[in-house]
């Protein structure tokens, strides 16, 4: 189906596989070629620097940190530069058999290092403007993701990372086509504002069933109805996983962007879950084309250690082991700075981030258990709005 893009529509969604694609090329690369084929798509996805000062160690042997991003570029447009929209951490611990998924929110107020390289000063922002400071004056995405990581580094502490991915919507789209859809649980109703049905002619998807104003849909178009996902479990389509998953604006809870990053954590757990099962992983030809659709969607920041020794390093981790973790236990934290509204960390989230650090997040957990994100979670009840 075709689906069209409002200008003012986040794509939000170019992170949120990276970590099941890193397991998926585990899988295909031990069914299908072997060293031959690992180093065919390692030339493909792997990309040096991208960390800056925040890079850690070029060794994986211990505890694991990545930061996985996915920004909303204008390709060939300097003027709108890009932002990163989406930014979830992911914790190994040194045991290497389970990840910890936490998402920082966007909007987070936030101290941003100067770049010298693109002539930004530095100073205090929302956290996706950091990578478009680092993008921008030709820094491009290598300078972006570096002044990224510098700046998560500095609100978490002294966090280091040891990779990075920045995932590529289309590709990202032809990867979901390629594993022909996911089975997930809706735990809110869900209004689309991307995909919509006319009433008159039946079409899907030909037009965006709302109009918008300032960025924000407003009223109905004319014969058009939304898409609507109700509470359950279903199969969903590659065009419904990806819709789905898209949504802030018109979700049951008004829980906005946590919604959202909810979402994207359960679709990320579910993508694993196709990606490892036994029917596509004995099937050759559909390895094959989720690997081709990996190398076009993935750009993975190495960090010096080969992409082989990533693969045999995090093949003990399985959708079972993949906790995904509630920042500000699913809650807008609203602070109001000069009349702009940012979002803040709680201190409970900012001590999961030292968690993160000392590889302590397994007993950190534990002990704070009303933080973990089921697969149909519960959100939280009448959250604020922290802002576009």
């Amino acid at each position: 189906m075709t689906k069209k893009r409002g200008k003012k529509d986040p794509l939000w969604a170019r992170l949120s596989l990276v970590f099941g694609a890193l397991l998926l090329l585990a899988s295909g690369g031990a069914l299908v070629g072997g060293n031959l084929l690992l180093n065919h798509y390692s030339d493909q996805i792997t990309h040096d620097g991208g960390l800056g000062s925040a890079a850690a160690g070029a060794t994986i042997d211990g505890p694991i940190n990545l930061l996985l991003v996915g920004i909303d570029e204008r390709v060939g447009d300097e003027a709108m530069g890009a932002r990163s929209d989406s930014i979830i951490i992911a914790h190994v611990p040194a045991t290497h058999d389970a990840v910890y998924l936490m998402s920082i929110p966007r909007d987070t107020r936030v101290q941003i290092p100067p770049s010298p390289k693109t002539k930004y000063p530095g100073g205090t922002d929302k956290l996706n403007a950091a990578f478009q400071f680092g993008y921008q004056n030709g820094g491009g995405r290598n300078t972006g993701l570096a002044l990224l990581a510098e700046t998560v580094t500095h609100l978490s502490g002294g966090l280091k990372f040891n990779g990075a991915a920045i995932v590529n919507f289309d590709g990202f789209r032809g990867l979901v086509e390629a594993l022909g859809g996911v089975h997930m649980c809706v735990d809110e109703k869900v209004t689309s504002i991307h995909v919509g049905r006319n009433t008159k002619t039946g079409e899907v998807g030909k037009t965006m069933p709302y109009n918008f104003t300032n960025g924000n849909p407003t009223s109905l178009k004319p014969n058009m109805e939304p898409k609507v996902y109700e509470v359950g479990c279903r199969d969903f389509l590659p065009w419904e996983a990806l819709d789905y998953v898209r949504q802030r604006d018109k979700l049951a809870s008004g829980d906005g962007d946590y919604g959202r990053q909810r979402h994207q954590q359960q679709f990320i757990k579910a993508m694993l879950k196709k990606a490892t099962s036994a029917g596509v992983i004995t099937n050759p030809l559909k390895v094959s084309e989720m690997l081709n659709s990996v190398g076009q969607a993935v750009s993975f920041y190495n960090n010096r250690v080969s992409l082989g020794e990533w693969i045999l390093t995090l093949k003990g981790v399985n959708p079972d082991k993949m906790i995904t973790l509630r920042t500000n236990n699913g809650q807008y934290n609203p602070e109001k700075v000069n009349g702009q509204l940012f979002e803040s960390l709680d201190q409970t989230a900012l001590d999961l981030l030292k968690a993160f650090n000392n590889d302590t997040v397994a007993q950190f957990v534990a002990n704070h258990q009303e933080m973990i994100a089921n697969d149909a979670a519960t959100p939280a009840s009448n959250p604020s709005n922290s802002g576009r």
